[in-house]
């Protein structure tokens, strides 16, 4: 409009002619006829270009038409491209510049009223029906370490009250640890669970909704009885309430925890608990707002199933103890009683524990480890092996820490040249400890453990009678010669 107001002043004020007026403006002076022809008040539009079919490619124009309805049958990654399309029409003989190819298939869409944009229906639904379930990853440092870290988002799509949980991967007992934890939170558990097609959740992915859902996934969705409902393929809309989640986190959530150094899991865990309660007071309904969702979950609670007993959700393996008594999970290793070595035992992989079970009994216990190479040990696992190996005690990689006071005790036995059994049954250091169990440990004979979870194993939960029906040892057993006190040199354990 400005250039427009210029041109009439210098035409209808200053009396220029149209030549004079576009040699000094740089238009062309049909240009400045145009607008000089329209009224001061209307900006003259041109019309749009109508794009025509070139002649040359008039006779391949049925065709093209055709090999676009066929590619419009076939899955997004198999459909050709423009450029394909050109490439086939070459070999058929058309000559035609690409351009005209593409200008083509570009006006067909606004010719027959449809429009490449998608358009979606908006959903709604009804209180305690459905929840859906989503992943994010957000960088951040955890224990000092940088992390990748998996973000479990838990929505409720009636109230929009969600759950957030950080994990370090996306496993099994991390995705049944998730709503374990949301739905307690909420406070029951809704009808339906909307997912995608995780593998964790879904082995095969068949045409249209059927699934082979994974045999624990179905066993968490079974014991919770919720039914699960996968999405379509690539269909993240399908899932949209919790898709928003994913992007209000990070500016709510995410931008304050990236500033915040996180010594654990646990505590990152603690933090978002407390922070998606506060927010729940903060944000009101999209669609009720005159409601909080804190509101609007007490209103959802009682159409949810109240929570029953949490679901056992561990990774079970199997594995072999080796001979230093340690078993081999994701990148670490883990004590275990002496007495299993060389035998295959099952271990419970919890999002924050490991659980060792052998014969149906819990033999260890160890917090999960998230870093890799680590060994953590429980020294009460190698007490029996010190009647063997006396000078274990020395050098010993799972004695390195004792608790107080059995550091000064095994110095002074050390001092006193009794880090051995002496000769006589029950007479030595070692056997004592053994008989004793070691602090908080079991007697000889005591009775073993039953089926057991996680929680329920104690510190030292292995079957220690398999060692008292042993014979005494020998003096030649504890690195003694007859007549002689000094110990031999040991070799490796």
């Amino acid at each position: 409009m400005d250039m427009i107001g210029k041109i009439r002043r210098m035409h209808f004020r200053q009396n220029k002619s149209a030549q004079v007026i576009a040699r000094s403006t740089g238009l062309s002076r049909n240009t400045v006829r145009t607008w000089l022809r329209q009224p001061g008040d209307v900006v003259p539009r041109y019309a749009a270009r109508r794009t025509q079919p070139s002649r040359k490619l008039a006779p391949y124009v049925e065709w093209l038409r055709q090999a676009v309805a066929m590619d419009a049958q076939r899955a997004a990654a198999q459909r050709r491209t423009a450029r394909a399309l050109h490439a086939e029409l070459k070999r058929q003989g058309d000559d035609g510049a690409y351009s005209r190819v593409t200008d083509l298939l570009r006006a067909w869409p606004q010719a027959d009223g449809t429009s490449a944009v998608h358009a979606f229906v908006p959903l709604t639904f009804a209180l305690g029906e459905a929840f859906q379930f989503d992943w994010s990853e957000e960088s951040m440092v955890v224990g000092g370490v940088p992390y990748r870290v998996q973000v479990a988002h838990v929505k409720l799509c009636a109230s929009r009250a969600f759950w957030l949980g950080a994990y370090p991967s996306q496993g099994h007992e991390m995705l049944f640890d998730a709503p374990t934890q949301a739905f307690a939170a909420f406070g029951g558990v809704p009808h339906r669970g909307i997912y995608d097609n995780m593998k964790t959740a879904v082995d095969k992915v068949h045409p249209r909704k059927k699934r082979d859902v994974n045999a624990r996934f179905a066993a968490m969705c079974s014991h919770y009885l919720f039914d699960p409902d996968f999405c379509n393929v690539a269909s993240g809309w399908e899932k949209a309430v919790v898709e928003k989640n994913v992007q209000d986190s990070r500016r709510r959530v995410w931008i304050e925890a990236l500033s915040t150094p996180w010594r654990s899991f646990a505590e990152l865990n603690a933090w978002l608990a407390m922070r998606c309660r506060a927010l729940w007071q903060e944000i009101f309904h999209p669609e009720f707002s005159q409601f909080t969702v804190a509101e609007m979950l007490e209103h959802e609670q009682p159409h949810l199933m109240p929570m029953p007993t949490a679901f056992d959700g561990y990774v079970d393996n199997t594995v072999k103890v080796s001979s230093t008594c340690l078993v081999a999970m994701a990148g670490n290793r883990y004590s275990v009683p002496c007495e299993l070595a060389g035998r295959r035992v099952s271990t419970r992989v919890y999002p924050t524990e490991v659980v060792v079970v052998h014969d149906g009994v819990c033999v260890a216990h160890h917090a999960r480890l998230a870093n890799r190479g680590q060994t953590p040990y429980d020294w009460q696992h190698d007490v029996p092996l010190i009647q063997r190996k006396p000078g274990a005690l020395r050098n010993g990689a799972p004695f390195a820490d004792l608790p107080q006071p059995l550091p000064q005790l095994r110095q002074a036995l050390l001092r006193q040249g009794r880090g051995r059994p002496a000769h006589g049954p029950g007479a030595g250091a070692g056997a004592r400890i053994r008989a004793g169990g070691g602090a908080g440990g079991r007697r000889a004979g005591a009775p073993s453990h039953g089926p057991v979870r996680a929680h329920q194993c104690g510190a030292w939960g292995q079957r220690d009678g398999a060692l008292a029906d042993r014979p005494p040892a020998r003096p030649s057993d504890h690195g003694l010669d007859d007549g002689r006190s000094t110990p031999r040199r040991h070799g490796p354990l």
